[in-house]
């Protein structure tokens, strides 16, 4: 029977579920708050989350005072006097307006009744612009409509699109490619190396001979940094000097070594294969250490009762193996469909976008273009497949597994 968590039960894990809240469940709510909105960092009307409109004051009093310094310089181009008069009562409530916000700084909230006069400080400003440009040939005619624009977009509308980038992303066909990718990547390589991972994880658990020395030189490859053995597989790959590519071609895998990493089937292997050298160790480590849970004397009975070791594999080794076979696939799976570095450093998502995942598509999106708020939405696809795969296992090789009883 479970006993009921009291207060100071609660007390002692508060420190805990404070640090997850932190490092965790609020980097979750903050990507799934900039899906909301067309967050865009190189676009000024959009570098933040705006759900009411705003006004940029910095840009306002910028663009007054050019407008204001070329427009004096132009006085002597205009000749008529009417004209002078209505420039100068222009630059006179521009400069008003201006005045009305020295103190304040960066982006502001502004009432309705400040909105509107701002607007229609605009209109009248362009109006001006249009007929003295179309009737003087001023010496800023080119800058002064730039400028005008400017105090246009000084007023920030709201970002807030709700769940519209959702929508936009169902029909994105790179997002369909870079899922696929993932799949395909993430399937192929935790197969193989479930296979080689096994098979490696009984090779260890076998008392041999400098079996230390064995089991340490194995892990080699995956102690190495990703980014290293990604620039290593590099290096082994390219077509004018890699051992790996010359190999292939001499075996007739690929036409031409140079092909290997610039055709999309070859890219795709290329990753996967370096993918499988460095994480099998991982995955034999796990594996070994349910191996090692197993008692001898199981195989020992099995042996009595004329049971051959390929037969014992598949009812003694398996069914025991079961946990650990959930924890290893859970892991790997989890790591392999978040790929991102590897992949990165190998090929950078090409060629045309054969090797290109959801991690590096969302890289791209966020730090290439700079639009987060559509990056999130990718970043959230990807949570969601991983909490779904994450369900799958546990349900389907052992639902109980992470059950404390």
């Amino acid at each position: 029977m479970r006993q009921k968590l009291g207060f100071s039960g609660w007390l002692y894990l508060l420190p805990t579920l404070i640090l997850i809240g932190i490092f965790s469940l609020w980097p979750v709510v903050q990507s799934i708050t900039y899906t909301l909105f067309d967050y865009k960092l190189n676009d000024q009307q959009k570098a933040g989350l705006y759900l009411q409109e705003r006004f940029n004051t910095d840009l306002f009093q910028e663009t007054v005072l050019y407008i204001d310094l070329f427009l004096s310089e132009d006085l002597t181009n205009i000749t008529d006097s009417k004209d002078k008069e209505k420039v100068e009562t222009v630059l006179q409530n521009l400069n008003r307006v201006a005045s009305s916000y020295t103190d304040d700084k960066g982006i502001i909230e502004i009432s309705k009744e400040e909105r509107l006069e701002i607007n229609q400080l605009y209109e009248n400003t362009k109006a001006l612009i249009e007929h003295l440009t179309k009737n003087y040939s001023l010496t800023h005619t080119d800058s002064l409509p730039l400028l005008v624009e400017d105090i246009e977009k000084s007023m920030i509308p709201s970002n807030f699109i709700g769940l519209k980038a959702y929508k936009e992303a169902l029909g994105d066909k790179r997002i369909h490619i870079a899922l696929g990718n993932t799949f395909l990547f993430t399937f192929v390589s935790v197969a193989i190396e479930l296979i080689l991972g096994l098979g490696l994880a009984l090779i260890l658990n076998k008392a041999i001979v400098g079996q230390g020395l064995v089991r340490t030189t194995s892990l080699i490859p995956w102690a190495i940094p990703t980014a290293v053995a990604a620039l290593m597989w590099c290096y082994l790959y390219d077509g004018t000097s890699g051992i790996v590519a010359h190999f292939f071609e001499n075996l007739g895998l690929i036409s031409q070594s140079q092909n290997l990493l610039l055709s999309q089937g070859g890219a795709m292997v290329s990753t996967i294969l370096a993918d499988v050298w460095k994480t099998t160790p991982y995955m034999a480590l796990l594996l070994l250490a349910g191996l090692q849970n197993i008692p001898s004397t199981l195989y020992e009975a099995a042996s009595i009762d004329g049971s051959s070791k390929f037969k014992s594999f598949f009812t003694v080794t398996l069914p025991l193996l079961k946990s650990s076979i959930l924890v290893a696939l859970l892991f790997r799976t989890l790591d392999a469909f978040r790929v991102f570095d590897l992949i990165f450093v190998l090929t950078g998502g090409g060629p045309g976008g054969a090797t290109e995942t959801l991690s590096i598509y969302a890289y791209k999106t966020m730090f290439g273009q700079t639009n987060f708020g559509y990056g999130s939405v990718v970043v959230m696809i990807m949570f969601v497949c991983v909490a779904i795969i994450a369900m799958i296992f546990v349900r389907l090789l052992g639902k109980n597994l992470l059950d404390r009883n």
